[in-house]
């Protein structure tokens, strides 16, 4: 699972139903990136990459990054993942395609978060690199891997809870996510052609709040972008909450925002905007009436 950590305030967090991996190993698959329909790409310097070929596919995504046309297809939060803190690959994935791409790219992805201390080292040098080339501070976002017991500080569901223990460990993360005000994000369903299989595995996250999935093979993308993607009515609601409650502000009204005869408090607010923003991704456009509370 994946959380996003860190957004600049001029670069808000855009949706993320899906979120592609691309190893970094693979022209053919990096210079196909660009055209596919995933709300976020990553290119992949760890686990989808040979010991012996990391330093290859290192200048690969930074040659992709630099001269792949990004904006030609959908708009794409791009990502790339670097190798673990406690591996001897880590410092140079950071610091040499930061350095020579960082400009194009949204955010650091970090496998086998364990410790804050993980994070605070990836900030701060993240922080050197755009202080040194003169970039706008925090612009470059983190986003981190939890993937053991450890990095979800929890051994599980406790004694009589009566469901599948991911279950239990998700809603916490969940939640935290909600209070920091950052997106959880699903990780990869490894049997790609199961399609069944992931259409239900997709379905049992966003319910149970998840805002995204990752996807691992191009044919799983149109299906979790699908689930992910609210009905046209959610969407329009959404949209209106959101209209109504902006009226409401620019009125100076407080707490007095009112759509469709419900109230609009700031926790319906947040998930009307995350509706919103899936929608956006997906292309959908208010119907005439959205805007009228």
């Amino acid at each position: 699972m994946s959380v996003l950590l860190q957004s600049a305030p001029s670069r808000p967090t855009r949706s993320r139903r899906t979120c592609h991996s691309v190893p970094g190993s693979s022209e053919k698959f990096l210079a196909k990136a660009p055209s596919l329909a995933a709300d976020q790409i990553f290119l992949d310097l760890e686990d989808s990459v040979a010991r012996g070929a990391k330093a290859e596919a290192r200048g690969a995504i930074i040659q992709a990054l630099n001269e792949n046309d990004w904006a030609s297809g959908p708009q794409k939060t791009i990502v790339y993942r670097v190798n673990g803190t406690d591996t001897p690959f880590y410092y140079r994935d950071l610091i040499d395609v930061v350095e020579a791409a960082g400009d194009k790219i949204d955010a650091v992805m970090l496998p086998k978060v364990q410790t804050p201390g993980d994070i605070e080292m990836t900030c701060k040098l993240l922080s050197q690199i755009e202080m040194s080339k003169g970039w706008e501070l925090g612009r470059i976002g983190i986003e981190a891997q939890i993937e053991d017991a450890k990095g979800l500080i929890a051994g599980g569901a406790p004694a009589g809870y009566p469901g599948d223990h991911l279950n239990y460990l998700y809603s916490k993360i969940v939640v935290a996510a909600r209070a920091a005000g950052i997106q959880a994000i699903d990780g990869p369903y490894a049997a790609f052609k199961d399609e069944e299989g992931l259409k239900v595995r997709t379905q049992l996250v966003r319910a149970l709040g998840l805002d995204g999935k990752w996807t691992i093979h191009p044919a799983q993308i149109d299906v979790v972008n699908a689930i992910f993607t609210p009905s046209q009515e959610q969407y329009d609601h959404a949209e209106g909450m959101l209209a109504a409650y902006e009226e409401a502000a620019d009125r100076g009204d407080q707490g007095a925002a009112i759509y469709d005869g419900e109230m609009i408090d700031e926790a319906n607010r947040k998930m009307a905007e995350r509706l919103a923003k899936a929608g956006r991704a997906a292309g959908l456009t208010p119907s005439p009436t959205t805007t009228e509370a």
